[in-house]
């Protein structure tokens, strides 16, 4: 599968391999760091982002050969998001390090400057992932109707998801009625005290994964080539409900209700 998966775009998949190898490090290094940010390891939060980027730069490697034959299309992609979200993750080693916070924090000139400095690469992610959207083939052969719905759907969800993050950028916090820092999930952090805005971008963000899935199971159950307007049409199903859901963590947070009180 890895190297289908390095076949399909080379770039995107040796970048999430140093994402990957990024993680084992900021794994082993939180085992002897002591310190406290926001009252949990300071590199929880970097080993949370190398796992998300990881997942979504191989999806999109994965995906890419679903795109219409346009190379140079192909390339902007590919190297908006590659350099991005390397910028990204880099931002965030270097606050954990500095011993401070990456997301929100303006204290002081410096740190504003890193915010801002992600806040543009976010931007031009969104931009990628919306040429992204733009180039997946249009034709759907009937035995693949299915997973390429899949693709269509969990890119579109993908997006909502990353304008959710304007709410966040209002909101100023991750958390809503309550500081961030509080008591939280394991690993995730998610408020267990108070809303928490970074739920129902978690959902959106990675319907990019769920939805294709779901299409590709439903494509190999029983006859492939029977039923393509019903399986396009489940898929389909499944996004809204998907975005339903979304939506329905993002009302939680906002009225200061956790996903789950502890």
């Amino acid at each position: 599968m890895l190297n289908e998966l390095r076949y399909r775009d080379a770039a995107l998949f040796w970048i999430g391999c140093g994402m990957l190898l990024t993680l084992v490090v900021a794994t082993l290094l939180s085992i002897s760091d002591s310190r406290l940010i926001l009252g949990i390891n300071p590199w929880i939060k970097p080993m949370k982002f190398l796992t998300s980027i990881t997942i979504f730069l191989w999806s999109v490697a994965w995906y890419m050969p679903e795109t219409i034959d346009r190379p140079r299309l192909r390339a902007i992609v590919r190297w908006v998001i590659g350099p991005a979200m390397i910028v990204e993750i880099a931002c965030i080693i270097l606050q954990v390090v500095r011993g401070t916070t990456s997301h929100f924090n303006i204290a002081t000139a410096f740190d504003g400057m890193v915010f801002n400095i992600m806040g543009q690469t976010i931007l031009l992610n969104t931009l990628a992932m919306v040429l992204f959207a733009c180039i997946i083939r249009r034709d759907t052969p009937p035995q693949r109707t299915g997973y390429l719905w899949g693709i269509r759907a969990g890119v579109a969800i993908f997006l909502l998801a990353s304008l959710e993050g304007v709410v966040l950028i209002i909101n100023g916090a991750h958390t809503v009625g309550g500081p961030d820092g509080g008591a939280g999930l394991p690993f995730v952090n998610w408020s267990t005290q108070h809303g928490d805005l970074r739920v129902a971008h978690f959902f959106g963000m990675h319907a990019m994964q769920a939805l294709p899935l779901i299409g590709f199971l439903m494509d190999h159950v029983g006859n492939p080539f029977a039923g393509v307007t019903v399986r396009r049409n489940l898929v389909l199903a499944a996004g809204i409900i998907w975005v339903a859901v979304m939506g329905g963590v993002l009302m939680m947070a906002l009225q200061g209700r956790p996903l789950l009180a502890l």
